[in-house]
């Protein structure tokens, strides 16, 4: 019998530092799992941070089409980020005692070591529940956002990771969503027997287009934060449109959009200017799901320059849609790009070979072009929203994981 075909349910209790209606990968993954483990007929409990520093009762929330019941504990804004709040530290295991005796779950899955996961991890391991943990972070999401001193960030980081070593090591299970994400994890921290398992994502939900643009649309989507280097991607555009001058009409007479929020938009925004950008790149912002398929059906290709994806749900968004990918050659990034065959890698940071792969695939002759769109489709089928909640579920029950 294999796990989908299980009928007796169970009492899951998600912890997030992050969830709707946030717009990350992490914030969207927990989504999804919540949302496809509730599907499958199981009683799903979420713990994430507030919308202000208020205690307010549960309620059933409809996430991703299904209702579930949400947890919102006190929380405060972080004043150097446009939208993350988190719970005072020293209080999540008092709300973590609270939750568990309230929900009594058969097991709890942590999306973060930080804050929430933390306190639930101990409290739950006090109570010999099961934990499964996944983590998301690189240190580069970490940083990203302090405003402290280099030689105190880096201190800051250790105490950190040696918290979270203590942490994953009270779990069943420690999973990331590639292989490289969790190289990465045993190298920082003292773990071993790392499971990678993929985010997931439900195909049927895009529209791959194989018909002609009527303009070459570069696109990137996700937060624009330092790390997501969106500013290399607006110089190896300035690059590319200097060095040759493209005609109207032309496949690298192109335009670039970007879709997302983040702290990073004034910044990004000056720049534009600085290139004299301004007729060929929009800012959209945050879109609604529909507006955002839409944006993966027209574009022409996606470029991401991030140097810290443990996966990249956008990127797997836009293989669904049947785009090529032009990825920085960092982290988990090549999990999903295989150089020549959906895309192209770049080395980070390096403009010069962004602007070359930019136009290597406006450029190509279309059979080319349909021929990385199809290698995108083919690659992104491995990473269906069905095996990675099988794979879950077998954790949650302590059974063997499907191959």
């Amino acid at each position: 019998m294999s796990p989908t075909d299980r009928t007796d349910s169970l009492r899951i209790l998600i912890g997030c530092d992050t969830f709707a209606p946030d717009v990350n990968g992490a914030a969207r993954f927990s989504e999804r799992l919540a949302a496809g483990l509730v599907a499958r007929g199981h009683r799903v409990f979420v713990v994430a941070p507030g919308k202000r520093y208020k205690r307010v009762p549960p309620s059933v929330e409809t996430i991703e089409g299904q209702p579930m019941t949400v947890y919102r504990l006190p929380s405060v804004r972080w004043p150097p980020h446009d939208w993350l709040r988190f719970v005072w530290p020293w209080r999540s295991k008092h709300y973590a005692r609270r939750v568990l005796a309230a929900v009594k779950p058969d097991v709890v899955h942590i999306q973060s070591h930080i804050v929430i996961g933390r306190g639930l991890a101990r409290i739950a391991e006090q109570r010999g529940i099961p934990i499964v943990a996944t983590n998301h972070v690189m240190a580069e999401n970490i940083l990203d956002f302090t405003v402290m001193p280099p030689f105190i960030d880096k201190l800051v980081l250790k105490l950190a990771w040696d918290d979270a070593e203590r942490t994953f090591k009270m779990a069943r299970a420690v999973t990331t969503p590639t292989r490289r994400a969790a190289d990465f994890l045993e190298r920082t921290v003292d773990l071993r027997g790392v499971i990678p398992i993929s985010c997931g994502i439900d195909r049927s939900n895009y529209r791959p287009d194989s018909a002609p643009r009527d303009r070459s649309r570069i696109l990137f989507v996700g937060r624009l934060t330092t790390e997501k280097r969106v500013d290399v991607t607006l110089r190896a555009i300035a690059r590319l449109l200097a060095e040759h001058r493209p005609e109207p009409g032309s496949p690298l007479d192109l335009h670039f959009d970007i879709v997302g929020g983040g702290d990073q938009r004034r910044h990004l925004d000056q720049l534009v200017e600085r290139l004299g950008l301004k007729d060929r790149v929009s800012f959209h912002g945050r879109v609604e799901e529909a507006q955002l398929v839409e944006f993966y059906s027209r574009a022409s290709v996606f470029v991401i320059s991030s140097i810290a994806e443990l996966q990249s749900i956008a990127t797997l968004e836009a293989m669904a849609s049947g785009l090529p990918i032009i990825a920085a050659d960092a982290v988990a990034l090549p999990h999903l790009v295989h150089d020549g065959e959906n895309g192209y890698l770049f080395e980070p940071d390096n403009e010069h070979e962004l602007a070359d792969r930019i136009a290597r695939v406006l450029t190509a002759p279309r059979e080319e072009w349909l021929r990385m769109q199809q290698a995108s489709l083919d690659a992104v089928a491995m990473h269906d929203i069905n095996r990675t909640l099988d794979t879950f579920e077998a954790l949650y029950r302590g059974e063997p994981i499907p191959e």
